[in-house]
């Protein structure tokens, strides 16, 4: 049995459980105003968790790459085991870390609000809560698989991860060490360069992870979508060398399907982009897209290339994992860098509400007001509001944001939009950056965002609904970044011959929805640092042994 939780279906079944007794008892006005409460991000991240909880409680066992089926004794009492696969890192971190949080607020709040509006909501579901926390820390219950790839930052990004929820108290932790990659032709340099950095990147694991009880799954010459295709991860277990073992000649009748597709992916240089990006002279580059495609690379090659050219140039990051200085390097002129630290914000933005709100209150009121600062929703207006304000750099130079993963990235343009219809409601009550921010947003002069996917069918295909929720929010991509592609260069390998062939789809798919885009070729960044090469040299992705093996592009 396979299910998908959709978050903002369950916002809507949650807002109307909250509001719906209440129509025909209240005034228009109010229920209006109940609904206007309950129409923001946090909404859509508490309603997405009660979904999550009410089917944990009762499974006998559960393998967490997040946390599904947690709270309710029965939802899943039909099933052995409950396998779910979660959001990113940054985004399944805030989702494990809710049953403590809202706990310790239900248990502390006596005022009876919260940035949800009334609690009696909140308040029924505190038993489900302490479920769901039981059944995350039982490891007799409960394991938590992490899933990373043999790259250095995915590996300390997973080791950041590992410690966080040790912390929280999911202390039966396993790793999976996907898409191992083992040269078959060792005459070709991309193939080498590969399998040198996964060595490298394993030699330097983490104490921690490498202590995790581990399953490696090799880099398999097909894409792993559909039933016939997952059936062959068992044999690959089984037999891990042969699972990457493939016939050493081309794929001909894909091939030649591909090769058009394939042929002209050299062209599309991520410098061509440039002089349209910069042609304003000042304004936003956001990248978005999946956890782990490349968003952080994107934006540090764009950044640096327009200070480059003589343009001021803030660079910064809403990603939890926070990646920006260790791909930056050393400084650039012109180059500002800074990181959206979540907890920092809520402290100043806290302190700024007490310092004018709570200036005139009596000392009940300030102590309601300082109760309700305490719900875990304040996080995430925090961090709104520095999202608008950094935008509003945007109308002295470039900003450039690297955003956070999808899920994070649509709270956040979520935001924009309750704040927007809640500032159109009450104009003049909020910053000036918060009630400008949509608009700067929906304007393509000012804001343009660059969707990063990989060629493969998870990435691209959630790029193109995160295009489809942008839509809905009157926000256009400017173009799409294809990142870390064979597509451009001339591989040898079995292994990477085929997979550059099975490329060419996602190629295809990527040119029919995006206006414009550009390509990456695979580059052995960790060895040769090439975060100011990405918009000047595009097909050198690995430092050759010798002048003969550098491979051409086709």
């Amino acid at each position: 049995m396979a299910s998908n939780l959709d978050p903002e279906e369950a916002a809507r079944a949650y807002r109307e459980r909250t509001v719906g007794p209440y129509r025909n008892l209240l005034p228009a006005a109010a229920v209006r105003s109940i609904e206007e409460q309950l129409s923001g991000a946090c909404t859509v991240e508490i309603a997405a968790f009660d979904e999550l909880a009410k089917l944990l409680v009762a499974s006998p066992k559960l393998l967490v790459a997040s946390p599904k089926l947690l709270g309710d004794p029965g939802a899943s009492a039909d099933v052995d085991h409950v396998i779910f696969d979660t959001a990113p890192t940054g985004h399944t971190l805030r989702l494990l870390e809710l049953p403590a949080a809202w706990s310790g607020f239900l248990e502390t709040n006596v005022g009876g609000t919260s940035c949800l509006g009334p609690l009696a909501g909140l308040a029924a579901q505190r038993e489900l809560y302490a479920h769901a926390r039981a059944s995350l820390i039982d490891p007799t219950r409960t394991a938590l698989v992490l899933v990373s790839r043999a790259e250095r930052a995915a590996l300390l990004e997973a080791e950041r991860t590992r410690h966080e929820l040790e912390a929280l108290g999911i202390t039966r932790q396993e790793l999976v060490l996907n898409g191992l990659f083992h040269a078959q032709d060792a005459s070709d340099a991309i193939a080498a360069a590969m399998e040198r950095r996964e060595l490298d990147a394993l030699g330097a694991m983490p104490a921690g992870l490498a202590a995790l009880p581990r399953t490696e799954i090799p880099l398999l010459p097909f894409g792993l979508v559909g039933v016939t295709a997952l059936s062959r991860i068992a044999e690959t277990l089984n037999h891990p060398r042969r699972g990457d073992s493939v016939s050493q000649t081309e794929p001909s009748r894909e091939a030649d399907e591909a090769r058009a597709v394939l042929e002209g992916a050299g062209a599309r240089t991520l410098a061509a982009l440039v002089p349209a990006l910069e042609a304003e002279g000042h304004g936003v580059v956001m990248t978005m897209g999946k956890g782990g495609v490349g968003k952080t690379t994107v934006a540090v090659a764009v950044a640096v290339e327009l200070a480059r050219r003589g343009h001021a140039v803030h660079l910064t990051t809403t990603d939890p994992a926070a990646h920006v200085h260790e791909a930056l390097g050393e400084a650039v002129a012109g180059l500002r860098v800074s990181r959206i630290d979540p907890e920092a914000e809520t402290r100043a933005y806290t302190e700024e509400v007490l310092r004018t709100t709570g200036a005139s209150l009596d000392e009940a009121g300030r102590a309601l007001l300082e109760e309700d600062l305490r719900s875990p929703c304040t996080q995430e207006i925090a961090v709104f509001r520095a999202f608008a304000r950094v935008v509003a750099e945007g109308e002295r130079g470039f900003v450039v944001i690297d955003t956070a993963p999808t899920g994070h990235t649509l709270l956040l343009l979520d935001a924009a939009e309750s704040y927007h219809r809640e500032v159109l409601r009450m104009a003049g009550s909020a910053p000036a950056e918060v009630r400008a921010l949509l608009p700067r947003l929906r304007d393509p002069a000012f804001t343009k965002i660059l969707l990063v996917t990989l060629a493969e069918a998870t990435p691209v295909h959630e790029a193109a609904a995160l295009q489809r929720d942008l839509a809905r929010a009157e926000i256009h991509p400017f173009a799409w970044v294809i990142d870390q592609s064979l597509a451009p260069l001339a591989v040898r390998d079995p292994v990477l011959v085929h997979r550059r062939v099975h490329e060419a789809r996602f190629h295809a798919e990527v040119q029919a929805l995006a206006p414009r885009w550009a390509v990456v070729p695979w580059t052995d960044r960790e060895r040769e640092s090439p975060r100011l090469e990405l918009c000047t040299a595009q097909t050198t992705p690995a430092r050759p042994s010798s002048p003969s093996t550098v491979p051409s592009t086709p």
